[in-house]
């Protein structure tokens, strides 16, 4: 096989990976707690595994809190683990009406300026100046994904949803690429129920389009 016959085999293979189906992570409201947070809310207690989630090293805890706002609360939000510089709350854009906030749409991590919130365990109560935020859509990948996809860190492109009756186009979806992502593309219950998916509803095919 020469150098030209393995070049079109390539490409071929590569445009087949392209059309792979892409894993879709639906995020319901969490929370991100710093280590000085945690140990406030709760004292003496060791952070709990309840379930892995589909990053390396994440998980959902046992713990949970309630997020209290100037119109209402929002009881049994989950902590994910583990434990943070700095504590972040990811909320959707239906939960911010119900608590009277306004959340900014940001990307993990980017919090200056952010909206701020009351926490409520068991144990006490404390009040965040900044950290609730909305989550940017966005695909995790790790370097290989984003060589076969021909994609770079902080790229926006769009993508097609299908496998369900309503058959949506997500616009401005981030991707982030680091060594320890998985591939797995992360929205939030709002757009999932825009799209239409259900819990174990499956979905056929994620096609990546330029935006």
């Amino acid at each position: 096989m020469d150098n030209k016959e393995i070049t079109l085999l390539t490409d071929r293979v590569i445009v087949q990976m392209r059309q792979r189906a892409i894993p879709l992570g639906i995020s319901n409201r969490h929370v991100h707690l710093s280590v000085k947070d945690y140990q406030r809310l709760f004292p003496g207690q060791p952070l709990t595994v309840k379930n892995a989630l589909g990053q390396p090293g994440q998980f959902a805890a046992e713990q949970a809190v309630t997020l209290k706002g100037p119109k209402g609360q929002l009881k049994n939000v989950r902590l994910l683990g583990p434990l943070r510089s700095q504590s972040q709350i990811e909320i959707s854009r239906t939960d911010a009406r119900l608590l009277g906030i306004t959340a900014p749409l940001r990307l993990s991590g980017d919090l200056a300026g952010s909206t701020g919130i009351i926490l409520v365990s068991d144990s006490a109560e404390i009040t965040l100046a900044e950290g609730v935020i909305i989550a940017r859509r966005h695909i995790h990948m790790s370097r290989l994904d984003a060589a076969i996809y021909g994609v770079k860190q902080g790229e926006r492109v769009n993508v097609e949803i299908k496998g369900t009756e309503r058959t949506l186009v997500f616009g401005d979806v981030c991707i982030r690429v680091a060594d320890d992502m998985r591939l797995e593309m992360h929205i939030d219950t709002d757009e999932a129920n825009a799209a239409d998916i259900g819990d174990g509803k499956p979905i056929a095919k994620l096609l990546l389009t330029p935006f």
